[in-house]
């Protein structure tokens, strides 16, 4: 029980550190895929096939930002999921 009061605890500081290290203002955010489809104007087939592209690359340089900060287990995928979610944007 210890170990997985642990776990959920430095799971919630690794996700405020990353949600800190994204809202600092030094830190340029690129526009997410959903804002990239607006400006492009794309709808229909186009839109769908821009979107699917971008949240695989999305996903490919987020698994490889996980790797990078050594992430493994439920700390990785939560990592991973959050930042696919950020980079893909709503919809």
């Amino acid at each position: 029980m210890k170990r997985i009061v642990a776990m959920s605890f430095a799971l919630c500081l690794a996700a405020t550190g990353v949600a800190h290290a994204q809202s600092t203002p030094d830190t340029p955010r690129n526009p997410s895929c959903t804002d990239e489809a607006t400006s492009k104007k794309l709808a229909g087939a186009a839109k769908t096939s821009f979107m699917n592209k971008c949240q695989t690359d999305s996903a490919t340089a987020c698994d490889t930002a996980a790797t990078a900060k050594n992430l493994n287990g439920a700390a990785r995928t939560s990592f991973t999921k959050k930042c696919v979610s950020d980079s893909v944007g709503g919809n």
